[in-house]
């Protein structure tokens, strides 16, 4: 069973009565083998820096579900790219014209989205307010990818979610079309009466997972969609313009078919609580602890929300990948920039004409590529001798392929 403590509000406390608290509830990780968190914030530098202090600080043989709701943002993986990933441009807080290829962004601008890179592996996602976030950190020796994701599915079942499985990726996901005449096993969590093999409607994903596995502990973290009110657009930013134009290392996202389950949040929190409980409780009760902006006080906590806030973090972790126009068939100079941990290493413009080709300036190797702010100045500076209309056009080329970076300073 899973009782209540709300004494972490932390903006009616003072200062001191925060580091107090704080320092109460890091205590629990050491002497608790069962523990049970809510977000009451939602920032995801703070929400992610909170599950990783859960995961490094907590005692190995412990068992920990950690539940929170972030603001708009896109969550990347570990190994991703974000200029591949996401279409940078729409995260700039002032609104973007929508285009001719984009008119579900028409009025749906959704203002400043967060670009967080987490610290476990996995590919790209968008959280918002009807997108509820689990985590569930344990004992490596305990640990399988499907085991969290079924007791999710278990809680999904108990709320009248009788589509819901777990499919071959570890994903929940909701099967379409008609029930079948075949009798299911109820326990099992991996098929509904609504399966189908070769299907005309694919399955709907509603919570995809990502983990991160040290010596002694697994974090297995994963998104369940509710009522997000952004599914029209989200496909708009999880969609690079790069893409066409780059060949990259690293995690590439794998685009799935999604939908709201329609759930309100707090019915779906109650009900994995509940199933977290019924799997590791057993008859003693496990205190649900409220916790927020206080752990800030906590100076790993406070670290580990600076680096994941900070530009280094988001871009100059990127692998290697390059850039080139080559697949624009109305270029006539082709333009090519090696990219290393979010630094330009190597660049070369080539005329189609003539075959004159200019190298990217000693000067400009190690350049940033999220601080070049406009190419029309950044280009003449790295290559010499290149005419200035041929320089405009393909600075224009760039900035749609590589705008610059509208990330900024994450806020409480």
């Amino acid at each position: 069973m899973i009782t209540w403590n709300r004494a972490y509000r932390g903006a009616h406390l003072s200062l001191s009565q925060r580091r107090w608290l704080s320092k109460l509830t890091l205590e629990r990780l050491a002497t608790r083998p069962v523990q049970s968190y809510i977000s009451t914030s939602n920032n995801p530098y703070l929400n992610l820096s909170l599950e990783h202090y859960l995961l490094q600080k907590s005692s190995p043989e412990s068992t920990i579900l950690l539940l929170y709701v972030n603001r708009p943002s896109i969550i990347i993986g570990r190994n991703q790219n974000p200029w591949l990933e996401v279409n940078l441009s729409l995260l700039s807080p002032a609104p973007r014209a929508a285009t001719n290829s984009e008119p579900e962004l028409a009025g749906s601008f959704l203002g400043a989205v967060d670009l967080v890179r987490r610290r476990s592996g996995g590919g790209t996602v968008f959280h918002d307010e009807g997108n509820v976030n689990w985590t569930v950190i344990c004992s490596s020796k305990t640990f399988t990818r499907d085991k969290h994701a079924e007791m999710v599915t278990r809680a999904l079942r108990s709320l009248g979610v009788e589509r819901a499985r777990v499919n071959e990726r570890h994903d929940i996901v909701l099967d379409q079309g008609e029930r079948g005449g075949d009798v299911v096993d109820g326990a099992d969590m991996h098929v509904t009466p609504f399966t189908r093999q070769n299907a005309a409607s694919r399955p709907l994903k509603v919570s995809g997972s990502a983990y991160k596995l040290t010596r002694q502990r697994a974090l297995h973290h994963g998104t369940c969609l509710l009522s997000s009110p952004n599914l029209n657009v989200i496909p708009h930013y999880l969609h690079s313009p790069s893409k066409p134009f780059m060949s990259a290392r690293g995690v590439e996202s794998v685009s799935s078919p999604v939908g709201n389950i329609l759930l309100e949040n707090e019915e779906f929190m109650g009900a994995v609580q509940k199933q977290f409980a019924v799997m590791y409780s057993e008859s003693r009760a496990t205190e649900l602890q409220e916790v927020g902006l206080e752990w800030l006080e906590n100076e790993t906590v406070g670290k580990g929300y600076d680096e994941l806030n900070s530009l280094d973090w988001t871009y100059l972790q990127t692998p290697q990948f390059n850039v080139s126009n080559a697949a624009d068939a109305l270029a006539s100079t082709d333009v090519q920039f090696t990219v290393r941990n979010g630094t330009i290493t190597a660049g070369v413009l080539r005329s189609r004409n003539n075959s004159a080709f200019s190298q990217l300036g000693e000067d400009s190797v190690g350049t940033r590529l999220h601080e070049i702010a406009a190419w029309s100045t950044a280009l003449p500076r790295m290559f010499t001798g290149v005419d200035r209309a041929e320089c405009d056009k393909l600075a224009t080329w760039l900035e749609s392929v590589l705008p610059p970076s509208h990330k900024t300073a994450g806020h409480s």
